[in-house]
Formats: structure tokens, C-alpha cells, sequence
């Protein structure tokens, strides 16, 4: 009899120790994925008991977190004290809708690490005090982002602003934008009529027109033609016909602006080509370049790869297998070509940094309860995929500059000039078959200390010049005052 006894009591023995290694596999092991299940209420009341901590701009806190003393469930209300201010790059921290931006790339910094509900459990069960989650400092430019935000004021559109020598993220700014404060409300019911208003306003707050919509680039994307032409061996003073149309070998002519030729006829040189944004010299670079060397130019600026910022952006697209009408048309940034406003941005920093690729970012740095450094930002060079971080040489980059600053000076960027401030860019307007709609842009930079991308996809009847170009002249008059 003992024999079968001690059988049975091993096999019990052994039972309760499976037992015990999944509740404590259960706790520890799948902590962070119970922890993010929508229907485990206590995970998310033990959540807000955390002192989430601040994202901060500059030297304000524009997302920080208040204790409620009762009020609530929970412990901590997150709070947006800036209103609608970088609202895109904030995102939100809600206890109905979940997290988005800064919020929650960084979230398990901010909520005290990856383990923060048992290491709150454990303060509790010890006595001691809440957890306290670390500070997100931004790299925005509280000027330039306020800049930018005024300067897009009731229209659609984005700006991004980059420092060409850092890849700090000086602005990041969608139009129209969004409070992210009704959407951290504790009232369930009132958290989910802000998440349906914003969600079914024909405006669309919250989409991030900065970096998850992509659009027609248009002429801006001469920028890379030019780039692949001048890596060809070409020179800013070769010579082209100055026709009132190209003819492909195959589909419809392209025109110019206007339908007249580009400088008075004759030839015209490259150069003056790109500041007076000639179609028909773009559209016959776009078929003798061929499509290898277009797509080749447009991944080393960073297109069809996944740009390495903290928000993830849409990745922007070249098309393939092309017959010489849509080689044409992609010449002047049109057929399948599509860009995100960021991603314009990384083209104009690359050209101010000689050439290089920096890692664009937001996030400047985190930092513990205690001030002390945990992280520094995701910075220097962009190598990846295969691609060196060179976009263009020094030379090809330094002869785009010129031209660029030509653009804006005698050609048709010059609503975007800054007295005293050397000023380059690229006009570019788009027109999308898919709605039947003008996309304007202003891509360029203010001497070596911001780079900008700026677009407007619903312009009317405005070009990039008329109507982008101003835009980026009020967010670099308020960068080079910040950065100087």
C-alpha cells in the first residue's frame, strides 16, 4: 500500500508544480501582454496607480500626469497642457482608446519600465510610494513647431523641419489637428464621443499628414532627377532643348506650366531648368536616366525604405516596370511616385548635409525620476538596407544647393526668400487623378541650420510657389532666429 501512496503523492506533488510555474509564467512571464488586454480592468487601474511620467517641449510638460485624489478609479489623469500643440507627435495616453505617438513608442519608459504593474504591486505590498515614470524630452523647437502650426493655420497640409546637421526634428505639424485631453478622459462615455467626433470628422484630425499620408510629390521630386542626373555626369550648365512640349515614345506629350516654353526657347541650361521647374526637360531626363538609375537615386534619399524615426512614417514609393510615358511622368514627380512629407524632408536635409543621411528624431533624450540620463537619442548616420549613408556626393549635393538657391532667388521659389539668409529650394504642384485635386510644395532649407518640407494637398488652384513657398518662409525665419 505505502508504494502506491507515495505514487500518488508525487504525482499530486508534481501537479502543484506545473500549478505553480504557470501562475507565476502567467504573472511574470506574460505580464506586459495581460497587462495590455483591453477587457483586464485591474491590469489597467494598476496601470494609472503609476506616476506616468512627462513628455516634455522644450521647458513645459505638454503631456503630464495629475493625480485625480479620488475623483476616479483610477489614480492619475493624463493631461495635455499645450491644447492642440504637437498634438500628432504627443499622441495619447487613454485608459478607453489605448496609446498612439510619443506615447506609445515610449511607453514602457514612461510607465516605469516593462514589469511596472508587479513592480507597483511590490511598492504597494512594501509600503512605499508609487512608481514614477521617466521624462521624454522632445527635440522640437518650441518656436519653429508654434511656427509652423501658425503658419499652416486653418489649412490642411503638414510641416516637417529637420536640423540637416543633427537630424533633430525642429517641427512636426498636421493641419487640422486635435486635443489629445477629451481622449484621456476617465468617463468612458466621454473618452468614446471624443474618439467617434475625431474619428468621424470629415477633416480628419488625427491622421499625421506628416508622416502617414503620402502624396504626389510633383515637381519637388526633381530634386532626386536632378541628383541622379548630376551622380550621371551631367552639369548644371549642360544644355537642353527649350521645347513647349516632350513627346515619349509612347502615350500623351507633357507640357510646361503655362504651355509655353521654359526660358524663351532656344536651349536652356540645367540649372535654370530646375528654378523655373521646366517640365519638358525633367520629362526627358525621366526616360534617358531609365528607370534603374531613378529608383537607384530615389532609395538612396530613402524611398521604398522605412525611415528610421520613432513614429514610423509610410514608406515612401517608386514605381516599377515603366514604359517611357510613365518614365516621363515620374520624371516630374507624377504617375506612381508618392512621398511623405518626411520623407521630402530627409531629401532637402540630405543636400544641406553634403550629401548625407541623418537618422531623423524626436526624442532627444530620457531621463529617470532622479534627472539622470538613461538614453540619448537615436541619432547619427543612416546606414541600412544595403544603401551608404551618402545620399549624392559632396559635389552633386553642393551643386544642388546652388541650384536650389537660384530656384529662390530667380525662379519660382521666391516667396520663400529671407533677406540676409541664404534660402534654397523646390516648388512642386502635383495634380492626384484620384480626386482631382492640386497637392502644393515647398521643399528646401534656410542656410545650414533647418531643412523643410511643406505641403498643402488641397491648393485649389495655387501652386507651390504661391502657396507653400510662403509657408516655409515664416517656419525658416523662425528657425534660423531659434538656431542661429
Amino acid at each position: 500500500m505505502r508504494a502506491p501512496v507515495l505514487r500518488l503523492a508525487w504525482t499530486m506533488l508534481a501537479l502543484l508544480a506545473l500549478l505553480v510555474a504557470n501562475l507565476q509564467f502567467q504573472q511574470l512571464g506574460r505580464s506586459a501582454e495581460l497587462a495590455d488586454e483591453p477587457g483586464n480592468r485591474r491590469a489597467l487601474i494598476q496601470r494609472f496607480a503609476t506616476q506616468r511620467g512627462p513628455i516634455v517641449l522644450g521647458d513645459e510638460a505638454a503631456a503630464r500626469s495629475v493625480r485625480t485624489d479620488g475623483a476616479s478609479e483610477f489614480d492619475y489623469l493624463r493631461t495635455y497642457p499645450l491644447d492642440t500643440r504637437a498634438a500628432h507627435v504627443l499622441g495619447w495616453s487613454s485608459t478607453v482608446v489605448g496609446t498612439a505617438g510619443v506615447e506609445r513608442a515610449y511607453d514602457e519608459r514612461l510607465t516605469a519600465g516593462s514589469n511596472e504593474v508587479l513592480a507597483a504591486n511590490l511598492a504597494e505590498l512594501f509600503g512605499q510610494q508609487d512608481a514614477v515614470g521617466d521624462t521624454v524630452r522632445l527635440t522640437l523647437e518650441p518656436e519653429v513647431q508654434a511656427a509652423a502650426e501658425r503658419a499652416l493655420g486653418d489649412r490642411t497640409g503638414a510641416v516637417v523641419v529637420l536640423d540637416p546637421r543633427t537630424g533633430e526634428v525642429l517641427a512636426h505639424a498636421s493641419s487640422p489637428a486635435y486635443d489629445p485631453a477629451p481622449l484621456a478622459d476617465h468617463d468612458r462615455g466621454a473618452a468614446l464621443d471624443a474618439w467617434n467626433a475625431y474619428r468621424t470628422d470629415p477633416g480628419q484630425p488625427l491622421l499625421d499628414r506628416a508622416i502617414s499620408e503620402l502624396y504626389p510629390p510633383g515637381s519637388a521630386f526633381k530634386l532626386v532627377v536632378a541628383a541622379a542626373a548630376l551622380e550621371d555626369g551631367l552639369s548644371p550648365g549642360t544644355a537642353f532643348p527649350d521645347d513647349p512640349q516632350f513627346r515619349p515614345s509612347v502615350g500623351q506629350p507633357i507640357g510646361n506650366f503655362g504651355d509655353g516654353t521654359c526660358d524663351g526657347g532656344g536651349t536652356i541650361e540645367f540649372a535654370r531648368a530646375l528654378a523655373v521647374s521646366c517640365n519638358t526637360v525633367f520629362a526627358r531626363l525621366g526616360v534617358e536616366l531609365g528607370e534603374d538609375a531613378l529608383m537607384e537615386q530615389a532609395q538612396r534619399f530613402g524611398f521604398m525604405r522605412q525611415i528610421p524615426y520613432e513614429l514610423t512614417p509610410a514608406v515612401s514609393r517608386f514605381p516599377s516596370n515603366l514604359d517611357d510615358a510613365q518614365l516621363a511622368q515620374a520624371g516630374i514627380g507624377q504617375f506612381d511616385v508618392r512621398a511623405t512629407v518626411m520623407q521630402m524632408a530627409v531629401v532637402a536635409a540630405a543636400i544641406a548635409n553634403d550629401g548625407v543621411l541623418l537618422r531623423p528624431h524626436v526624442v532627444r533624450d530620457v531621463r529617470d525620476p532622479t534627472a539622470a540620463l538613461l538614453d540619448g537619442p537615436e541619432d547619427g548616420p543612416w546606414r541600412a538596407d544595403g544603401f551608404a549613408a551618402e545620399a549624392v556626393s559632396s559635389r552633386t549635393a553642393t551643386q544642388l544647393q546652388d541650384m536650389m538657391v537660384d530656384a529662390v532667388e530667380r525662379g519660382t521659389g521666391t516667396r520663400a526668400a529671407i533677406p540676409g539668409v541664404r534660402v534654397g529650394g523646390k516648388t512642386g504642384t502635383a495634380q492626384d487623378p484620384s480626386d482631382d485635386s492640386d497637392t502644393a510644395w515647398f521643399v528646401g532649407f534656410a542656410d545650414d541650420v533647418a531643412a523643410i518640407a511643406v505641403v498643402l494637398p488641397d491648393a485649389g488652384g495655387g501652386t507651390g510657389g504661391s502657396e507653400a513657398a510662403p509657408v516655409a518662409r515664416a517656419v525658416l525665419e523662425a528657425a534660423v532666429l531659434a538656431r542661429s
